[in-house]
């Protein structure tokens, strides 16, 4: 009964796995559907993944999601980066050491995935990059940052040799090791400096804000100096897009009123990273792009791609198709044709922001 009980407990989450709504890859080394990255940098990390696949034959692909929801998945990363992995089949059929790094943005979740090749011998060694590596620059918005320095360690982790590194001397390698050491070590003296002096300088900074954005200010109807509102206040005299804003945390306001004359003065104050746009319709960074592909470039023919709009502001919904350019040849026949076929039974390391 145990046995039957636990043999369909197992096809149930299978079933549950392969019912996602995968998304459709565009190329097997960066695909970022979160758009995290810029032009720039994404050729930059493409250039890496390509560099490894060149050099010592691995797969490694770097995703970007905005949510698992917009998937129509609900749970742990880990059931859907398996999934995931497996559907596009990353890495080698026969060796099954592909990689794939998973970040998703807004549930503040990531994974590294790893072949079934490896064992269980990557899950500490990714756990040690995602803690001491990814998250503490994805904690500070830099998402860019924490994909580069991310890949970079995964890779001297599953081949030993930086990127860059792969034809230099041994004498070399050792040395440039020592010198990251060395660096490290500079950096943790650094940090402890760091540790001592932050409390000052967050203390000199978080006075600046305050006096730049609290500083006195007169009604320019009668001169009465205005009163700041806090949060609590502040939202009788915003209109609902400005509300909306806040909720969605893509900008804050300030409230100052005149006591004398009722007069309401309104400061916008933008944040820094958001992943939420500028609707055209009611001009509030209250839009959300969800992107899927269509038709796959190839080396010959263009692709497809879809865009969905949807403002949660003025529930403004509309969508967009594009093109997508054709893909530059490579002499990978993997990377203008697809993955490897590589799969995963569940290894690797996960971890949150």
């Amino acid at each position: 009964m145990r046995i039957f009980l636990s043999m369909v407990l197992v096809v149930l989450s299978i079933t549950t796995v392969q019912a996602q709504n995968y998304p459709m890859y565009s190329e097997i080394y960066v695909n970022d559907f979160a758009g995290v990255l810029n032009a720039d940098q994404r050729d930059r990390l493409r250039g890496t993944l390509k560099e490894l696949k060149a050099k010592r034959g691995v797969e490694f692909t770097v995703v970007t999601l905005n949510t698992l929801q917009d998937h129509d998945y609900s749970g742990p990363i880990e059931p859907f980066a398996t999934g995931l992995f497996n559907s596009w089949g990353v890495g080698d059929a026969g060796k099954n050491d592909g990689v794939m790094l998973l970040a998703v943005i807004e549930d503040r979740v990531m994974r590294i995935e790893v072949g079934s090749g490896y064992g269980t011998s990557m899950n500490g060694p990714m756990q040690r990059v995602i803690d001491g590596t990814i998250l503490p620059q994805f904690r500070d918005g830099d998402y860019p940052e924490g994909l580069f320095a991310g890949v970079e360690e995964v890779i001297y982790q599953i081949t030993g040799t930086y990127p860059g590194d792969y034809d230099a001397p041994q004498y070399e390698q050792i040395a440039k090791r020592g010198w990251r050491w060395a660096e490290g070590l500079i950096a943790g003296l650094g940090g402890f400096a760091w540790a001592l002096l932050a409390p000052v300088g967050f203390g000199l900074w978080r006075g600046w804000k305050f006096i730049s954005r609290r500083r006195p200010r007169k009604c320019p109807n009668d001169g009465t100096w205005m009163i700041w509102l806090g949060e609590k206040d502040d939202d009788a005299h915003l209109i609902k897009g400005q509300i909306r804003e806040e909720g969605l945390k893509s900008a804050d306001y300030d409230v100052w009123l005149c006591p004398a004359c009722d007069h309401s003065h309104v400061i916008r104050h933008g944040a820094w990273f958001s992943s939420y746009s500028k609707c055209p319709r009611c001009t509030f960074h209250t839009l959300k792009t969800e992107t899927t592909v269509l038709t796959s470039p190839t080396t010959s023919s263009t692709g497809q791609a879809k865009d969905d709009y949807h403002c949660l502001n003025c529930n403004e919904r509309w969508s967009a198709t594009r093109t997508l350019p054709v893909r530059t040849k490579s002499s990978s026949s993997s990377s203008s044709g697809g993955f490897g076929g590589g799969s995963s039974s569940g290894g690797g390391a996960s971890g949150s922001w």
